[in-house]
């Protein structure tokens, strides 16, 4: 059996499969990326996926499909996919193992 580059727990999952049961139109699944941001350089993003790229990795677990773009499989690999609701706010976080170093509020972070 192959190691996924991303685990999903069971209430990520239950919110993507909601989020693209709202959506109104088929999707592929939700895909996952870095971009610049924030204080200490890169923060997650995550976007719906009408089609998977040519080099997208693919995770399945749970009953979705999560891709990960391919400029940030290097960045997220082990990270684990939660989702959670607090009473302040609610969002997905990302734990992930290759973190060096986190910004205060919690947008970015660094490899």
């Amino acid at each position: 059996m192959a190691i996924q580059a991303m685990t999903i727990t069971d209430a990520a999952a239950e919110r993507v499969k909601s989020l693209l049961d709202k959506r109104g139109k088929p999707s592929v699944g939700v895909r996952i990326g870095v971009k610049t941001k924030g204080c200490s350089g890169l923060s997650y993003s995550l976007e719906y996926v009408d089609e998977a790229g040519r080099f997208d990795e693919v995770v399945e677990d749970k009953g979705v499909r999560v891709l990960i773009d391919p400029k940030a499989v290097m960045f997220v690999l082990g990270t684990e996919m939660d989702y959670v609701e607090e009473k302040m706010q609610s969002g997905f976080v990302f734990r992930n193992p290759n973190e060096k170093g986190r910004c205060g509020c919690g947008e970015s972070f660094h490899v």
